[in-house]
């Protein structure tokens, strides 16, 4: 193919009917000169600009199908062939589509398979690499298998034989277990055998011996892994692991704790760390992997291999108390500041105990191990253990000037969960109140509340005096100290009536007045959203919080229902509006009967899994309980926990429903969510992964046991 004649036809092209990430295609063509040009820099910027607007994050859009047989045909021009090919491998790879028919992109890909399959025999490794690539990525199996198995015969080069390995045992999984069955052997390329590895895996075969030999014998994979174009195993160790682990049997799982416990002991220290990122994705996958692998893993508490470890052991949190020891001493060591910060902030997740006086000690300097007590990484569930030596620390901390950022807010979370312990502390809140009236006025109002009468007097005192010109939980600390509302009610009607108040904020702390917030009903009323109101989440959530609160107050119906159907059809069929939803749906539950008329909407909810949960609960509070097909909503709330979505919400809905909606299918399926060793938490935060699983278990054991039938 000749370079002249590879943009034959652009200009005539319909660009502007097409579209990529970034709206109209208008601008490709421009593009696609510049990827043909000699400017070297230009055309690379070209690549890059490409993988963002037809392939933007793994998307693949309409576009991408109208590029395909210009890249290929500058790619047939021998101009830069290798990204080029990669890049229409990884187009016809997607199945994240966007504004395109299903398959459209990987037929277009597909029909330049002439030009593609000739650049199998080019002089360069990497051009025949990503060719082999490119082909099979298309998934047309009757063409491009023949080429493939022709070619391994042919092919001398490890990369691209391992390339050619793996192509084949994506397309063809049995034919590629038979191929590496033949480069299994210690004689071979390391990137070769592990191919074969995962040719055998692709396959479903059994792990054996010989697996576990050629993956060990690999070690280090990760540079090899970096060779390879399928990003999904460019952390090789980790992938093999992973795929044993979600095969989801007894000798699998063991086979990959196996694997982790003799490279975490391996005397190398790069095969040392990626066993360590693998065993830390193990444990985020298995419920038995952390106790099958710490053993081996303690003894990496060190300072030379401590950078990854110490992550994994922070996710674990207490499952790891055993190397409390390790950590200590880590976090006692004065040579290095940052390592023992590191340290003391997982010692706080792990062992709390251990870490308080240690925190006192460094109060100041040690911003991770304050973060992990009492900040974002530290438990929403269990307070931080008070500790004298800890609390005159605080004390301390709190009358410097150098207070900023988050600290303030994790010093006063401190003592607010001390509760009167910390009464020592009410002098220095007292002057933090100015400063930082956000984090200062609640726990002002905890410790007050706990201590001697003078001391909440003085408190409600001066919380009633800052009130009017402080932000709102200023007002709500007051009422919660004393129990009066007319601070907070002046507050509310402020916050309610100005255009850059906080709504929904306002809402919430009205609606924990109840009966009592009689007197901000008008500003609620008031502050419902209007026919021209934006179509956005923050104004939806401020009428679901609005309708909670008038709710909560007045209990009119009349005025509630009509708001919550609002929400309802403002959110239909928009999935960036999934929680506005949901969070409506919780507040209809409160309702009950009340809620009747929104029946249909909460039902129309169920066709999305992570709603279902929430449109159950509202279901049952509000629905004619005769209506109800219990049964079939038991199956929908466990396939929604099944699949990550609500799992916690879920549980709690099939409590409401009751034993007699479960089958004793319903009931092993919920019996498998608490004890199959593969976790049913999966995303998220990873330091929140492993104990939300954890707690999901606790939870999901409960449920069974009320629902499980009495002998």
């Amino acid at each position: 193919m000749d370079l002249a004649l590879a943009l034959d036809g652009l200009d005539a092209h319909p660009w502007a009917a097409t579209t990529h990430a970034y709206g109209s295609a208008e601008d490709l063509p421009d593009v696609l000169r510049a990827l043909a040009g000699d400017d070297e820099e230009a055309a690379d910027e070209a690549v890059s600009e490409l993988y963002g607007s037809v392939l933007h994050q793994g998307t693949v859009y309409a576009a991408g199908a109208e590029v395909a047989p210009f890249l290929a045909r500058v790619a047939a021009a021998g101009h830069k062939s290798a990204d080029l090919l990669r890049l229409l491998g990884d187009l016809a790879g997607s199945d994240d589509e966007c504004g395109v028919e299903p398959g459209a992109v990987r037929e277009a890909v597909a029909a330049q398979l002439p030009l593609m399959t000739a650049s199998l025999t080019d002089a360069d490794p990497a051009v025949r690499q990503a060719a082999v690539w490119a082909l099979a990525q298309t998934r047309a199996v009757g063409t491009v298998l023949p080429e493939l198995l022709d070619r391994w015969d042919a092919e001398r080069e490890p990369l691209v034989r391992a390339e050619l390995l793996g192509a084949v045992a994506r397309l063809e999984p049995a034919a590629g277990a038979a191929l590496a069955k033949t480069v299994l052997g210690p004689e071979q390329p390391a990137r070769l055998r592990l191919a074969a590895v995962f040719a055998h895996l692709d396959a479903g075969e059994a792990w054996d011996a010989a697996l576990h030999r050629a993956m060990l014998s690999s070690l280090p994979a990760s540079p090899l892994g970096g060779e390879q174009l399928d990003l999904d195993r460019a952390e090789p160790l980790c992938a093999v692991v992973e795929a044993l682990l979600r095969r989801g049997t007894d000798a699998e799982t063991a086979a990959a704790g196996d694997l982790l416990d003799t490279a975490l002991r391996d005397e190398r220290a790069e095969v040392r760390a990626e066993a360590v990122w693998a065993a830390d994705r193990a444990c985020r996958l298995s419920r038995s992997a952390p106790e099958r692998l710490l053993p081996a893993l303690l003894p990496l508490v060190t300072a030379d291999d401590a950078p990854g470890v110490l992550s994994l052991l922070a996710n674990l949190g207490p499952i790891a108390a055993e190397a409390a020891p390790g950590l200590a001493e880590l976090a006692e060591a004065g040579d290095d500041d940052v390592l023992a910060d590191r340290a003391l902030g997982v010692l706080a997740l792990v062992a709390p105990d251990r870490a308080a006086p240690l925190l006192a000690r460094g109060l100041g300097r040690r911003p991770r191990g304050l973060d992990a007590a009492a900040g974002f990484r530290a438990p929403q569930d269990v307070p931080f253990p008070f500790h004298h030596e800890l609390l005159t620390a605080v004390r301390a901390r709190l009358t410097e000037d150098d207070l900023s950022g988050n600290e303030p807010v994790q010093l006063a979370r401190l003592l607010r969960q001390w509760g009167g312990r910390a009464a020592a502390a009410l002098p220095e809140l007292h002057g933090l109140l100015p400063r930082f009236p956000l984090p200062a006025a609640p726990a002002l109002a905890a410790i007050a509340a706990e201590s001697a009468p003078d001391e909440r007097r003085r408190a409600a005192r001066v919380l009633r005096e800052s009130a009017p010109d402080a932000p709102l939980p200023v007002a709500q600390a007051h009422f919660e100290l004393t129990g009066e509302t007319d601070v907070l009610l002046a507050r509310l009607a402020k916050e309610l009536s100005e255009a850059s108040g906080d709504v929904a904020g306002a809402a919430r702390a009205a609606g924990r007045l109840g009966a009592a917030g009689e007197g901000a009903a008008g500003a609620l009323r008031g502050a419902l959203s209007g026919a021209d109101a934006r179509r956005i989440t923050p104004v939806l959530d401020a009428d679901v919080a609005l309708a909670d609160a008038l709710w909560r107050i007045t209990g009119d119906a009349r005025t509630v229902v009509p708001v919550l159907d609002s929400v309802f059809a403002r959110a239909a069929g928009e999935p960036w509006f999934r929680w506005s939803a949901i969070r409506a749906a919780r507040v209809a539950a409160s309702l009950g009967p009340a809620g009747r008329p929104l029946v249909p909407r909460l039902e129309a909810l169920l066709e999305d899994l992570e709603r279902v949960p929430a449109a159950v609960l509202a279901l049952v509070a509000v629905a004619d309980g005769e209506s109800l097909d219990r049964r079939s909503l038991a199956g929908l709330l466990l396939t929604a926990a099944e699949r990550e979505a609500n799992a916690s919400e879920a549980c709690d809905a099939l409590e409401a429903l009751g034993p007699r909606a479960l089958t004793d299918d319903h009931l092993r399926r919920l019996n498998d969510l608490a004890e199959r060793d593969l976790r049913v938490i999966g995303s998220g935060l990873e330091d929140r992964i492993v104990h939300a699983d954890e707690r999901l278990r606790v939870r999901v054991r409960a449920v069974a046991a009320t629902l499980r039938p009495t002998p």
